[in-house]
């Protein structure tokens, strides 16, 4: 029996679980010690919830998740408005060195995919459903590449096989990242940055309150607004040519874009207008929408469908798992500089390697929110993966089904 939830409903149910996420969090240290974000908490603890219902009832929950798709636009955008190119610069040398990484990642990810689907019985090609497919690519990924293992390969299972392994992608980067971090910073006793303005969130016992105005929050809202607009324009503009890109990736851009031009020019005229970087009011309305956004993808998971998962699936994301910890501690980490951004990338980097960008951030801010600010990880990680990740991944797909399709 299906129960359906519209829009508006499935936003609500979102905050509620935000909310639980968030207190659970104060309340059960273990879950601060080890990081795990609090949207992540709320959202599974909802994702098992519905499980039960499944399982007990046979009622599956439906969500719509049109409200959840606009959040996602906010976020970037506000990381667009934070990207100065002070601070571009400044993450310049790690910004390439985790873009390599990032593309051999891919074909590591693969090769070893469609290696042990070819020493399991399956067909070698199959394995790519177990690899960047669905955990680099996530959800999105897969729903668009399936059709092609379907008609193509004669994969058919292929689209139950990719949701199913994206799905276990998403729950294992959201509890490894902040793990592994918080290893690393006691590890190497890493000193975090004295900066309590951290860029999301509220760290943890931080008395201080946040005084924000009525007119920041307006116009922070205003020019987000106006971002998200015109970078949808440009999404449009773009695919009349042929090219394909997420609507977060051209919101992203031209935020980053206008935080460099608008204020400059502003102040050469003279208009006293308060543009939003760095402030109190874009770090709320981001947070928000991250969270918001984190919880409704992970209590709209069928996690049953983890349990038709084959022996063989099982042990392919088995050792991805193991793979994306080694990379992370042994590649990523010490290439990234062995400092305290570098194990706050660390964590950024387990959702990259296995879930989706929202949760790379999500376990940033849940190391910083716990020992503190890390600005140049918050520039790197989200560029990296918005603008790099999508266009290698599709390169990388393309060049393996060549090769053992």
């Amino acid at each position: 029996m299906d129960t359906e939830f519209d829009a508006y409903t499935t936003f609500t149910i979102g905050v509620l679980f935000l909310l639980v996420g968030k207190m659970l969090n104060k309340r059960v240290r273990l879950l601060r010690e080890f990081n795990i974000p609090e949207p992540v908490t709320g959202g599974l603890l909802a994702a098992l919830i519905g499980l039960a219902a499944y399982l007990t009832a046979g009622i599956e929950f439906t969500f719509d998740l049109d409200a959840r798709d606009g959040l996602i636009l906010y976020f970037f955008t506000g990381i667009g408005l934070n990207a100065s190119l002070s601070k571009l610069r400044a993450g310049g040398v790690r910004l390439i060195i985790l873009t390599v990484i990032c593309v051999g990642y891919i074909f590591v990810q693969n090769y070893l995919s469609v290696s042990l689907a070819d020493a399991t019985g399956l067909k070698p090609v199959s394995g790519l459903l177990c690899g960047s497919v669905s955990l680099v690519g996530g959800h999105g990924t897969t729903i668009a590449w399936a059709p092609t293992f379907i008609n193509q390969y004669g994969i058919a299972n292929a689209m139950e096989m990719g949701i199913a392994c994206a799905t276990a992608g998403l729950v294992l980067s959201s509890i490894m990242g902040g793990p592994i971090a918080r290893g690393l910073i006691r590890v190497f006793r890493l000193t975090p940055n004295t900066d309590r303005h951290i860029d999301f969130g509220v760290m943890y016992g931080d008395k201080q309150e946040k005084k924000i105005d009525y007119f920041d929050v307006l116009g922070c809202w205003f020019i987000m607004n106006l971002c998200i607009a015109l970078g949808s324009g440009l999404d449009e503009i773009l695919e009349s040519f042929g090219i394909m890109l997420p609507t977060f990736v051209s919101c992203l851009a031209l935020a980053i874009v206008a935080t460099n031009t608008v204020p400059p020019l502003l102040r050469r005229w003279n208009m006293n207008v308060r543009w939003p970087n760095d402030s109190d009011s874009l770090g709320l309305i981001s947070d928000i929408s991250l969270g918001s956004f984190l919880v409704m993808s992970l209590m709209s998971l069928h996690l049953w469908a983890l349990v038709d998962l084959a022996g063989p699936i099982l042990i392919i994301l088995a050792a991805q798992f193991v793979l994306a910890v080694i990379i992370t501690t042994v590649v990523v980490f010490p290439l990234m500089g062995r400092d305290y951004e570098a194990a706050v990338v660390a964590a950024g980097f387990g959702g990259i390697s296995l879930g989706a960008t929202p949760i790379a951030i999500a376990n940033m801010q849940a190391v910083t929110e716990r020992y503190g600010a890390a600005h140049k990880a918050f520039i790197i990680v989200p560029l990296v993966s918005a603008f790099i990740i999508d266009i290698a991944n599709a390169g990388t797909i393309k060049l393996f089904l060549h090769w053992f399709g």
